[in-house]
């Protein structure tokens, strides 16, 4: 049984990891100020005896002895990262420094969840992980952008200083259940549209292409990662591509929505093309997605009926 800290724990991917985990025999800490998380994602584990959940700030110091750290805390769709822009950088680069030290002392492994946003509006397509990105570092975007790349820098450096057995994922985008119903992502946003039989909103043309991986196949990736000894970043996500408004059409397809699709101004920054290139991944932890996209947005439309 190892001791693992899981901060963001009590949101969208976090919980599903505290699930799988805490299922596999560990003992599961989960840290979160639940401003994005919710404690519902976790209460099916919060009377199994080797969970605990844990009411906290990782921009506070929090002392503990642990074998293993999943540092997934920060908001991480554009409405709430950019609700308080400050809180937002202060939690990717203060937060993973407190967690560091927490690595340090307890010569524990620790991942840290980084995200496709490090590639920013890439030049370079699909996205390997060797490109630097082209990111705008006074963007509206940026507090997320520039605070999950100064997170790989304070990580790979507490490395190369102190020998702390690090891992970095970059993580394209994921959906799945246990998404917030306000979470302002285009998976959970296009769903309680169509539900609704609302306006699917477009952002731009929709011809800005995505690639969206299943929590479940996600969660298998970190895992992995985690029991790899591979300290350089690493991608993963599904390198399905298909255009925004092709997701939009297969939504509406799979809810028999009457909603139709309106076309807004395209946000600033936002990129205009994301696929992971997974060769890494495939040769260095053996994994790859398993989910198809419809069976994956099946079970997602199924959990969102629960929640409107």
């Amino acid at each position: 049984m190892k001791r693992i800290l899981i901060t963001g724990g009590a949101g969208f991917i976090g919980s599903h990891l505290c699930k799988k985990l805490t299922e596999a025999g560990h003992y599961v800490i989960c840290l979160d100020n639940l401003f994005t998380g919710s404690k519902k994602n976790i209460e099916p584990l919060l009377k199994n005896e080797n969970f605990r959940f844990v009411e906290h700030d990782v921009t506070e110091e929090f002392c503990t002895d642990i074998d293993e750290i999943y540092n997934l805390a920060c908001p991480a769709s554009p409405p709430h990262y950019q609700y308080d822009p400050v809180k937002t950088i202060r939690t990717s680069v203060i937060g993973i420094s407190n967690m560091l030290e927490i690595a340090k002392k307890s010569s524990a492994k620790i991942l840290q969840a980084s995200t496709s946003e490090v590639y920013g509006d890439p030049l370079v397509h699909p996205q390997k992980e060797e490109y630097w990105g082209n990111v705008n570092p006074i963007g509206i975007r940026s507090c997320y952008d520039e605070g999950k790349r100064c997170a790989e820098t304070i990580m790979s450096d507490y490395h190369r200083q102190f020998g702390v057995n690090t891992r970095i994922v970059r993580i394209f985008n994921t959906y799945g259940p246990n998404m917030a119903v306000n979470d302002g992502r285009v998976v959970s946003n296009f769903i309680i549209q169509a539900l609704k039989n609302e306006d699917i909103t477009i952002y731009g043309d929709g011809s800005q292409t995505r690639s969206f991986c299943y929590v479940d196949d996600l969660v298998n990736g970190l895992i992995k990662l985690m029991e790899s000894n591979y300290h350089k970043p690493v991608n993963i996500g599904n390198p399905s591509e298909r255009t925004v408004l092709e997701l939009a059409s297969l939504i509406i397809e799979l809810t028999n929505s009457k909603s139709e699709i309106v076309y807004k101004p395209l946000p600033s920054d936002d990129p205009i093309k994301r696929r992971p290139d997974i060769t890494l991944a495939q040769k260095l932890l053996n994994w790859e997605p398993t989910v198809d996209i419809k069976d994956g947005l099946i079970k997602t439309i199924d959990y969102f009926k629960t929640k409107i």
